[in-house]
């Protein structure tokens, strides 16, 4: 791999307090234009784009490769807030960030060398990791052959890639095989350009919700790689680990985020748009002690996830720091913890917000429903029941979590 120097430019580097402050005043900006953003299905190119240059993608790059390498809570805050604002612009970066973590593990030090310059230099990873069809998401069938010389042949088709379609690169999951055995070789990943040959990104993600993270197809024909752009991934499971944990924390951020900006625009629609129920015998619906109520349940909710998100982050933040079985056991199953939540009042607050404002906020021209829709999308990502039931097995015998990607 070449190790030339990049090109000067290099995005902010970014202390944690003042990543906390971009991202609320990025947060507060596509805010304002989430609505019309999921209605008309607008991709947004130029919020993304505002990201990079921000230096917010460049936080967890190591403080020994130019970056601010800030803590997985700080991170989670920021992902948090944006998703506030708009949990598509929030979860494009999603896997830019779990593949920044995932060099920062299994790179060579050439390999970080140029990808991390590549990220301070205002660059995005994308993601093709899932395949549609398969057995169960964890059935990978994409490959790498050897193509003779240090090169090898990528080949396969990937679903709900998100990012794929504004990155730079794309970090592909796939089989490394030997010509006598195809299709059962060590997972390893292909950092592969978005344009390169052989390579197509299409749009045509159709969900209900999170209607413009663009999570497409990726497809991969003959694809040319060059061995130093290859990194393990099996390895990552061999021992004690937290980047199933990292992954997990992230996405709790989501939900939590879609939770509080459905709360806020539940609360702001009652002030100012509601009419009162006549038994309550009050002139504003604000003023109704049963809407009261329902808004005070629905803040302890938002409220409780928010704190299990802070407390499961430093738990990844702590096995980071001492990385053993128990740690790594430890902070999986903090994640799972906030995952379960967060995926119940994602769904509940923002489906309790019609309950609260009344028959006008499902009008569709108001689009308060993209709360719902974005949450109940999310949270499909991967069965929360499943926390659940690791949670318990823990609780009922000390059985340790699965040493997996998704806890």
């Amino acid at each position: 791999m070449s190790t030339d120097v990049l090109a000067s430019k290099t995005v902010p580097v970014l202390a944690a307090g003042a990543a906390v402050a971009v991202a609320t005043e990025i947060a507060a900006d596509v805010a304002a234009s989430s609505a019309e953003r999921d209605r008309d299905r607008i991709l947004p190119e130029a919020e993304v784009e505002r990201l990079s240059a921000s230096g917010l993608l460049a936080v967890t790059v190591p403080a020994s490769h130019g970056g601010a390498g800030l803590r997985v809570e700080s991170l989670a805050e920021i992902f948090r807030i944006l998703a506030a604002g708009d949990p598509s612009v929030a979860q494009i970066p999603h896997s830019h960030f779990v593949y920044v973590n995932a060099m920062r593990h299994q790179g060579t030090p050439a390999q970080q060398h140029f990808f991390f310059g590549e990220v301070m230099a205002g660059k995005r990873f994308g993601n093709a990791q899932s395949e549609v069809g398969t057995r169960h998401v964890r059935d990978i069938r994409t490959s790498l052959t050897p193509a003779g010389r240090g090169r090898w042949t990528l080949n396969g088709t990937k679903g709900y890639s998100t990012g794929a379609l504004f990155a730079d690169w794309i970090p592909v999951l796939a089989r490394q095989d030997t010509l006598a055995a195809p299709g059962t070789g060590p997972l390893h990943v292909a950092w592969v350009e978005r344009r390169a040959p052989g390579v197509r990104v299409t749009d045509d993600w159709g969900g209900m919700g999170q209607r413009t993270t663009a999570s497409g197809t990726v497809e991969l024909r003959e694809v040319d790689v060059a061995a130093d752009r290859i990194t393990p991934y099996h390895l990552t499971f061999e021992g004690p680990q937290t980047y199933g944990a990292f992954a997990q924390v992230l996405h709790a951020a989501l939900d939590v985020g879609i939770a509080r900006a459905a709360l806020h625009d539940a609360a702001d629609f009652v002030r100012t748009s509601s009419r009162p129920y006549p038994d309550a015998g009050v002139d504003r619906a604000a003023d109704d002690p049963l809407v009261v109520q329902a808004l005070g349940a629905m803040e302890i909710d938002v409220r409780a996830a928010e704190a299990l998100l802070r407390e499961a982050a430093r738990a990844v933040d702590a096995a980071d720091v001492d990385l053993t079985a128990d740690t790594a056991a430890t902070a999986s199953l903090a994640v799972a913890t906030v995952r379960a939540l967060s995926a119940r009042v994602a769904v509940d607050v923002s489906s309790r917000l019609f309950e609260v404002a009344g028959t006008r906020s499902a009008l569709d021209s108001l689009n308060l429903n993209r709360h719902w829709r974005n949450a109940r999308t999310h949270t499909l990502h991967d069965p929360a029941a499943w926390k659940v039931q690791h949670l318990g097995r823990f609780v009922v015998d000390g059985t340790p979590p699965p040493n997996h990607g998704q806890l």
